[in-house]
């Protein structure tokens, strides 16, 4: 026995000797842990579930404390206000405040971030951003593949083609849109890769000569790139198909030639499409986006996580009348200028979002029978699984530098971001990987982390390695937290307000501040309109000349089309430049977006508000709570495509929360409005063969989850919907 004990150990068997365990653990999990996630790593079942407990016992008391304080502050804000309205709102008064109670904390000295292990596509490489619930393995691949998209596809099938001169969209393929697709590809290569002298729709061969590409035009004179280190390499296709590939702001795109292609016999030079480099990252979200409300779903997450983690998850499908089958794309080999291989990755860094600090799982209960903090279980589990792509289990390598990139989201404060830190550096001590394995993306969407977020980086500054901004999350807590100041601003009239233009100034600037200049990534918001790509193409400029190294996009498609704006924008360069702008004012950040007395809204205003926040929490809650889609594309009042998820539905719930708190409307004009919107969401629904109608019973457990998130709005957690959600989500299962 001793024999077999050392045997095992030396193997890496991680306690052999077992352990009582205490937890009540739902039989399908525990099997899935069993059977899918362990094999290939050293760790027994028994060191996993107990190992899972100890952590428990450390960090359950300590999330509950946080969450408690949130509650306590709140309780304390709420009574400010109240206590102050008649003597009038006073900025410094406010302020002092705010520091008494401990909302506000002490200011951090200079520092720089120390993060070390980060790859390339998170240091180095701007570009977009997708974020993808997981919990669908096709969306998830999708995403995944997501790095390398066709420009050409995403030109054609968008609005950034006009269809005027008969250049329509539908039916086969139309030559006409066609040539303006093509015309505004070599546009960009014009732009991107520009040559000596000439055009690229005037290019009718490439040659490699003398280590320099040279190009021939249609008057047979000869001219190469302005910039010969432009070009990178080549790959061989077979039958005289071949790629070029080329390297601008550090992205890639590769010109396709093949004469034999339908497109590319047309072609003077035999392009056939413009193959960009689109999706750099992509958070895998277990959070927002997802409906995980019990042991099921959360198997189906972590499933396809590990799935993404081994290279193994596929799905099959039938798209048009044809089966097909959706798989992670391999690596890209290319031959370079001095005659060395390189490859580059097929797939898209992945980054994991976490849920928050405040929702539990009935998958697990504890030795006292209570549910689990669903934060420490994500948190452990997707780290679990993610040791598969450390140690080199999978078909493909996520992470070249054997990191992990969790994004947590939701916290409040520097104290919330330490316990992250804290727990991922005892589930590293667990899984024994090295210190700051685990790397940190912070979401700076709640008021509390805005206001202190030099503070919070402080804390995490050897593992963070995101920040971004989230307009609806941070507006919903803005109004939650402010609730009794008074009524707030129509949502249209938000992003007008100071404290918004503050807060997306003062993230970039702590950023740059702390040192994420070619470290970290600083993060701007999603599209939410998936249908409308010329207008993104015409405004997400602002996104990197604002110095964010990645935004995020709702679509593969747009993934492409925002690629463009970074081969337009160095962003290191405007992050330069920003160091020298004067930073934004914490004043600015405090001031509250009040309706003003001279525009207070009329009776019809109120109405048309109300219409429209009705409209978007009811589109989307019914199919979160009705079929579990926690992320969807929900016609807006006006019927246009809005990507919704949990933050769209909380800033619209908040926000009737605080018109009926302030006596704008009553319960009644609330419910009516509802029922009224029902009939509407019904309609936009009715080719949707699993879609239950809310009208004309209005009993349902759907429509009654959104009366609620609007109704009890005031008395929500920090306004978080998920209470509400799952609660319903769990009735309707």
């Amino acid at each position: 026995m001793k024999f077999i004990n050392e045997l095992k150990n030396f193997l890496g068997f991680k306690n052999s000797k077992p352990k009582e365990i205490s937890l009540k653990i739902s039989i399908p999990l525990s099997d899935f842990v069993n059977d899918e996630v362990l094999p290939g790593l050293n760790f027994s079942s028994n060191y996993f579930w107990s190992s899972f407990e100890n952590i428990l016992d450390k960090f359950s008391k300590r999330n509950i404390e946080l969450l408690v304080k949130r509650e306590e502050l709140q309780g304390l804000i709420d009574q400010w206000h109240i206590d102050t309205r008649d003597s009038g709102f006073k900025p410094e008064e406010y302020k002092e405040f705010l520091t008494k109670i401990g909302y506000l904390v002490p200011r951090s000295k200079d520092f720089s971030i120390t993060t070390r292990d980060v790859d390339p596509e998170i240091r180095k490489i701007a570009g977009p951003q997708l974020v993808v619930p997981v919990m669908n393995a096709r969306f998830a691949l999708n995403a995944t593949n997501a790095r390398w998209g066709s420009l050409y596809d995403a030109l054609y099938g968008t609005d950034i083609i006009d269809e005027e001169g008969g250049a329509q969209r539908e039916g086969g393929y139309n030559p006409i849109r066609g040539e303006k697709v093509i015309a505004f590809a070599k546009d960009f290569l014009d732009e991107t890769i520009p040559l000596n002298n000439g055009k690229y729709k005037d290019v009718i061969n490439f040659e490699f000569i003398n280590s320099k590409l040279s190009l021939t035009l249609i008057d047979k004179s000869k001219t190469n790139l302005k910039d010969d280190n432009q070009y990178i390499g080549y790959m061989d296709k077979g039958s005289g198909a071949y790629g070029l590939l080329f390297k601008n702001n550090n992205l890639h795109f590769e010109i396709q030639i093949d004469s034999s292609h339908p497109i590319g016999q047309d072609d003077p030079a035999g392009i056939k499409d413009i193959l960009m480099e689109s999706a750099i990252t992509t958070i895998q979200d277990c959070e927002d986006s997802v409906a995980a409300v019990d042991a099921e779903d959360k198997i189906i997450v972590y499933r396809n996580w590990l799935g993404l983690m081994k290279g193994n998850l596929k799905r099959s499908f039938d798209k048009n009348g044809k089966f097909i089958t959706r798989e992670l794309n391999p690596d890209r080999k290319y031959l370079l200028k001095n005659g060395k291989m390189i490859l580059l990755p097929g797939r898209s860094l992945l980054l994991v979002r976490n849920v928050g600090h405040l929702m539990t799982n009935p998958a697990i209960k504890d030795k006292n029978g209570d549910e689990v903090p669903e934060g420490i279980m994500d948190a452990f589990f997707t780290t679990c699984i993610s040791i598969h792509d450390i140690i080199g289990n999978g078909l493909y390598k996520n992470s070249k530098t054997k990191s992990i990139y969790i994004v947590k989201p939701k916290m409040h404060g520097p104290e919330e971001v330490k316990f992250s830190c804290d727990l991922f550096e005892e589930i590293e001590k667990v899984f024994n990987l090295p210190l700051n394995t685990i790397k940190i993306g912070i979401m700076d969407e709640e008021r509390r982390t805005t206001l202190n977020l030099k503070e919070c980086i402080e804390v995490a500054k050897e593992r963070v390695i995101f920040i971004n901004t989230g307009f609806l999350d941070r507006t919903g807590d803005e109004i939650h937290t402010s609730m009794e100041a008074g009524p707030m601003v129509p949502k249209a009239d938000m992003k007008n307000e100071e404290w918004i233009k503050a807060y997306e100034n003062w993230n970039v600037d702590i950023g740059l501040e702390t040192g994420f200049l070619g470290n970290a990534q600083i993060g701007k918001g999603m599209w939410p309109m998936p249908d409308e790509m010329l207008e993104m193409y015409k405004t997400k400029t602002v996104h990197p000349l604002a110095g964010a190294n990645c935004a995020w996009v709702p679509s593969p498609t747009a993934a492409t089309l925002h690629a463009i704006h970074y081969h337009q924008i160095f962003v290191k360069n405007e992050q330069e430049k920003l160091l020298k702008r004067e930073k934004a004012n914490l004043d600015d950040l405090l001031k509250i977006p009040c309706i003003k007395e001279d525009k207070f809204p009329s009776k019809e205003d109120i109405q048309d508000e109300l219409e429209n926040n009705a409209q978007g929490i009811l589109g989307y809650v019914v199919r979160w709570v009705d079929q579990g889609i926690g992320c969807s594309k929900v016609p807006d009042i006006n019927n246009v495509g809005l990507m919704e998820d949990r933050a769209t539905c909380r800033i619209s719930s908040q926000h009737i929360a605080n018109w009926l708190h302030h006596n704008l409307c009553t319960e009644k004009e609330v419910i009516n409005v509802m029922k009224k919107m029902a009939v509407t969401v019904d309609r936009q629904n009715k080719h949707d063969v699993d879609y239950k109608n809310m009208s004309p019973s209005f009993d349902g457990i759907a429509f009654k989850a959104a009366c609620d998130l609007a109704i009890k709005g005031k008395y929500q957690p920090s306004g978080y919907t998920e209470p509400i959600l799952h609660k319903m989500r769990i009735r309707r299962k």
